[in-house]
């Protein structure tokens, strides 16, 4: 079990991925796992919302979903979870490690403290 850092004067980040479908449990159980998702006496918070990615694999891409140049839409999940900024490269790493795509797309919003 991770130790709870999450206290009122900790700095605290927000990491927004896009998920396909179906692994979204998997990516948020391996975020809750590394630290996030801890918000005051509440764990294993998340947001999440339903919508449509698309990308176009090129190059030396392996996509784990389509084909080499061919435009691929995918039902795919935008997931929240709060983190504190002290496990930020452990709940990144675990997100990439349960995270299907090659590149997932993704990205952390640092807090502001106050």
């Amino acid at each position: 079990m991770v130790e709870d850092r999450s206290h009122a004067t900790d700095a605290l980040d927000t990491l927004v991925v896009y998920v396909p479908v179906g692994f979204t449990q998997a990516v948020l159980d391996a975020v809750f796992a590394a630290g996030a998702g801890a918000i005051g006496e509440y764990r294993e918070c998340a947001f999440v919302s339903r919508g449509r990615g698309q990308f176009r694999p090129v190059g030396d891409a392996r996509p784990a979903i389509g084909q080499l140049g061919a435009l691929e839409l995918v039902d795919e999940d935008r997931v929240e979870v709060v983190l504190p900024r002290a496990r930020r490269t452990d709940v990144v790493e675990a997100m990439r490690g349960a995270h299907p795509y090659e590149e997932p797309a993704f990205y952390v919003v640092a807090h502001a403290t106050w």
